[in-house]
Order: structure tokens, then C-alpha cells, then sequence
């Protein structure tokens, strides 16, 4: 937790980077903590789904013991992340899983036709970017 008191510090110097390098260096338990509290969820809530105790999720999210591999991907789901995110390997997290499965059905599609699904989202996001520049 004394990595809290260095994120204060950053945000005094550079707020528009502390969401980024906030979650960077938020502990497994942190995380955990931070995206149960997001869905309104106890702890109790959590461990009945995870398969575990309430006593067990508040150690995790305390980070006084880490969980199985199979308990970390379990607890990841049904905070709709990935294990990756919770472990700090990554900044980027995705929350919604049906955006997880396009990702993945595109993946899976043939070069070409990647392509054209790439351009439409492309156009897409360029759109919307104009829309909001214009918009100011």
C-alpha cells in the first residue's frame, strides 16, 4: 500500500497520467478490491461465485496470500477482466465481455475479410474523433 502514497504524489504533478499509471501499479488485491467495489459486489458475493470464503477474497485483496492460478482466472472473470490486468501486467482491461468475443471472431476470420472490418471500425472511430473535435 505505500505505492498508494507515491500515486498521490504523481497526481500532484500529473493528473492526466495517473489513470494509466495508477492502475500500472495497483496490486493484485487493490485490483480486485477496486473492480468488486466497481460492480457493488461483497465479498461474500465474490467468494460464493469464485468457489471460496469471504475471510479468503478479503486476504487476497489485502494481498496477504495469492490466489491458485484456476482461482485468479475464476475471481478475473466475474470482475469481467482478465488475469493479466489483475496481476498488473497490463494497464488496458477489457470490462465487457461480448467486445472480448468480436475480438476474438475477428481473429478468426480470414485475411481479407479482417481487413474490411478493420477499415469499417477505422471509419468508425475517425467519425466519432471529428464529431467530438468539432463539437469543442
Amino acid at each position: 500500500m505505500a505505492c498508494s502514497a507515491q500515486i498521490s504524489n504523481l497526481n500532484l504533478l500529473y493528473p492526466s497520467v495517473l489513470g494509466d499509471v495508477k492502475h500500472f501499479f495497483m496490486t493484485f488485491g487493490e485490483h480486485v478490491v477496486l473492480h468488486r467495489k466497481q460492480l457493488k459486489m461483497s465479498q461474500d458475493d465474490l467468494a460464493k461465485k469464485v468457489g471460496t470464503s469471504a475471510p479468503i477474497i478479503g486476504r487476497y485483496e489485502r494481498d496477504e496470500i495469492k490466489p491458485s492460478i484456476e482461482t485468479a482466472k475464476k475471481i478475473a472473470d466475474e470482475l469481467g477482466v482478465t488475469v493479466d490486468y489483475l496481476l498488473g501486467g497490463s494497464a488496458n482491461m477489457v470490462m465487457d465481455k461480448k467486445l472480448m468475443k468480436r475480438i476474438e471472431d475477428i481473429e478468426a476470420l480470414p485475411a481479407e475479410d479482417k481487413d474490411k472490418v478493420y477499415y469499417f471500425i477505422d471509419m468508425a472511430i475517425t467519425h466519432n474523433k471529428t464529431k467530438k473535435a468539432f463539437a469543442k
